[in-house]
């Protein structure tokens, strides 16, 4: 599972020209899910990020997590996360789990990350044609992969 989070003044989704989401200070974690990955790589993600101190202190420090600002979560599900390109110059999705394994995942991380930040989290709409829009804080912007802990 691999994952990028923006830390953002405001961030929304829109479909069709239409706002589906939006949120305020917070987080913009784009979301992909690979063939294998499994409810361990959900709670290890959700919590890192959950915890993740990405947002200053008083003395303009990178020192508070997401949930000691009260801030806001916007997920969007990224299968090209997990773009490979070492051959040529189209992109291969292989290691993409397929729609019908990575949507039920997907709705765990989210449930999962409600559980820890205690609020609603918003979603774009899986395996829609979204435009993502973001007013990027810092900026600051962070890549996780569930299978290289860095």
């Amino acid at each position: 599972m691999r994952a990028v989070i923006q830390k953002v003044k405001e961030a929304n989704v829109s479909i069709d020209d239409k706002q589906y989401s939006k949120i305020g200070r917070g987080l913009l974690i784009l979301l992909g899910i690979e063939e294998g990955d499994n409810f361990g790589d959900i709670e290890w993600l959700s919590k890192k990020i959950a915890r993740l101190r990405v947002f200053d202190d008083a003395e303009g420090i990178m020192n508070l997590s997401i949930q000691d600002i009260h801030g806001e979560a916007l997920v969007i599900s990224q299968f090209t996360l997990h773009a490979k390109v070492k051959k040529g110059n189209r992109p291969s999705y292989i290691k993409a789990a397929r729609p019908e394994i990575a949507i039920n995942l997907y709705k765990q991380f989210i449930s999962n990350l409600e559980n820890y930040l205690n609020t609603k989290v918003k979603t774009g709409e899986f395996g829609a044609y979204m435009q993502v829009s973001l007013l990027n804080d810092g900026p600051v912007t962070i890549f996780i992969d569930t299978k290289n802990k860095e």
